[in-house]
């Protein structure tokens, strides 16, 4: 993605080897331990159908585990997205719009982040006057992408 211009339509950030293997495969595991208890259920020894649950109950945890790494790190760049943002602010608003850096939500913030310097003041005052919270809103009234491949 970093060969080519980032914009609105190609800025959202895949992590191949979390989205496209680890996802799958943790849920194919899930579905496949509930299949396998499915089967053996009728089986008369309990201590297999105790081990099928064990291991759904295992499979269910290993996916859990692994959507909150991922929301962990998700959650940690929306902090340093949320400062950067604020001290960017502070330094390109009007000094009469300064103190009002603080009234900016996170998701307006790491919206605005994508803005150019050039745009990005009167597109925050925007923002703020119009109470305008939905981050898909603000990025579209965008005009000149500054990009963040950096992103987890």
């Amino acid at each position: 993605m970093a060969d080519q211009p980032q914009s609105l339509a190609n800025h959202a950030k895949y992590v191949p080897a979390f989205h496209f293997v680890a996802v799958p495969l943790l849920m194919l595991n899930v579905l496949w331990r509930v299949f396998y208890l499915y089967k053996i259920w009728a089986y008369p020894g309990r201590a297999v159908q105790a081990n099928a649950i064990a291991d759904i109950v295992l499979a269910v945890v290993l996916a859990i585990l692994a959507f909150q790494a991922r929301l962990f790190a998700l959650r940690v760049q929306d902090r340093v997205i949320r400062a950067e943002e604020r001290e960017r602010l502070t330094r390109l608003l009007p000094a009469d719009w300064r103190p009002r850096v603080q009234e900016y939500t996170a998701g307006q913030l790491i919206a605005l982040r994508f803005a150019s310097d050039e745009e990005l003041a009167p597109l925050a005052q925007k923002v703020l006057t119009d109470r305008i919270t939905d981050r898909k809103t603000i990025k579209q009234m965008i005009r000149t992408w500054r990009a963040d491949h950096l992103r987890a």
